[in-house]
């Protein structure tokens, strides 16, 4: 998985093989099984995980015990609570494989370091996150403001393999909706 990550870091960042490969040197991977937590809620979150494999999903459960799914990580997907890593604080999120997974294990050293020596990953990480925040943005405008066929269709323009992957009550739970609606 690393050599998958080290491609998507030469297409998207315009790095060197020679420089990807000093840079990458420390990186790990590690796969976890449907059902394996990669987080949980109240956890300080040590890492971004690059999905080189598999399909990962990020939540919260509300104080009824409802789940509300947050965000699908399929394949060259990151998933990670930047809020938690960032600030260090308790993560109100967790992140689960959904099937079984391997990720890349990227700790905040690495993109410190990286953004440090190279300019190109600096320009990537901050594209990244502003990448980020555009879909953050956009999916509270759905949430707050669109129909549920809306929701549905921006789902599948965004996930489009996902509909044969993840049972029906976790995509009426990203959507904000009850599986009957769904079907």
């Amino acid at each position: 998985m690393i050599e998958q990550y080290k491609k998507f870091l030469q297409e998207k960042t315009g790095l060197t093989a020679e420089e990807i490969e000093i840079l990458t040197v420390t990186l790990q991977s590690k796969t976890f099984h449907k059902g394996d937590f990669l987080l949980h809620a109240g956890e300080v979150c040590a890492y971004a995980f690059f999905v080189g494999k598999g399909l990962l999903r990020s939540f919260t459960i509300d104080e009824t015990g409802k789940e509300h799914i947050i965000q699908f990580g399929p394949e060259n997907w990151f998933v990670t609570d930047r809020s938690s890593a960032y600030f260090h604080e308790a993560s109100d999120f967790s992140i689960e494989a959904v099937e079984e997974t391997t990720v890349v294990l990227i700790d905040a050293a690495f993109i410190s370091r990286a953004s440090a020596v190279y300019p190109n990953f600096m320009r990537f990480n901050e594209k990244a996150l502003q990448n980020h925040i555009r879909q953050l943005q956009k999916r509270i405008d759905l949430l707050l403001s669109a129909t549920a066929e809306k929701r549905y269709l921006d789902f599948i323009r965004l996930y489009p393999d996902l509909t044969l992957r993840v049972p029906q009550w976790m995509i009426a739970s990203y959507l904000g909706i009850t599986p009957e609606s769904l079907s």
